[in-house]
């Protein structure tokens, strides 16, 4: 049992939480390369690259906020082994059940934002997005899906789920307050990354 059912993160998929996708038969499909190649990527070849901790909170625009030991292939490291198009701008991720979000390349060379399959030393659960889910602190949870299925590298930005819903395309984290999963506590929040508790 991973540290987030120890906190009784709370679950939410808006499309529905998929079933039946294990470690075994995970498969990433990655488009949108030089040559309009597919890539597909297992969850041994993911767990074969270099391996990232990321001590990092992950912050829900519906109001609450969890730190945990996030474990996976940090981005840029799994972009070298992809060399998109030096023209790409934007990535499309997809869920197995259907979500989509785009996030900005420019956005997604930080240190923690990763391919994540482990928290705390324990695999990801697939309640919390397991085998295979981003997290991307810096942005609000709705960027980083959960039950990774896919990715597309383009030119220009698609709205995805939430955003053709209203939500900002940016989803830049918000001043205000948030609910504290580690210790229950509601905590206000200076907007960006929550670092500061």
């Amino acid at each position: 049992m991973s540290r987030l059912k120890d906190l009784n993160t709370p679950v939410f998929y808006a499309e529905g939480q998929p079933g039946g996708v294990s470690r075994e038969n995970y498969r990433l499909k990655v488009s949108g390369l030089p040559g309009d190649a597919l890539r597909e990527f297992t969850f041994a070849r993911l767990e074969g690259m270099p391996f990232t901790t990321a001590d990092a909170r992950l912050t829900s625009v519906s109001g609450w906020s969890v730190r945990v030991k996030w474990q996976g292939v940090r981005f840029t490291h799994f972009l070298q082994a992809l060399e998109p198009r030096p023209e790409a701008s934007h990535v499309v991720f997809e869920s197995f059940g259907g979500y989509t979000t785009c996030v900005p390349l420019s956005e997604l060379q930080q240190d923690n934002d990763l391919l994540c399959f482990r928290v705390d030393g324990e695999y990801l659960e697939p309640e919390y997005g397991g085998p295979v889910r981003m997290v991307i602190p810096q942005l609000w949870g709705y960027k980083s899906i959960k039950g990774l299925s896919a990715m597309t590298f383009g030119w220009y930005p698609e709205p995805g789920y939430w955003e053709t819903r209203g939500y900002p395309d940016d989803a830049q984290i918000e001043p205000g307050f948030t609910r504290d999963v580690n210790t229950g506590q509601m905590r206000r929040i200076r907007g960006g990354e929550v670092t500061e508790f």
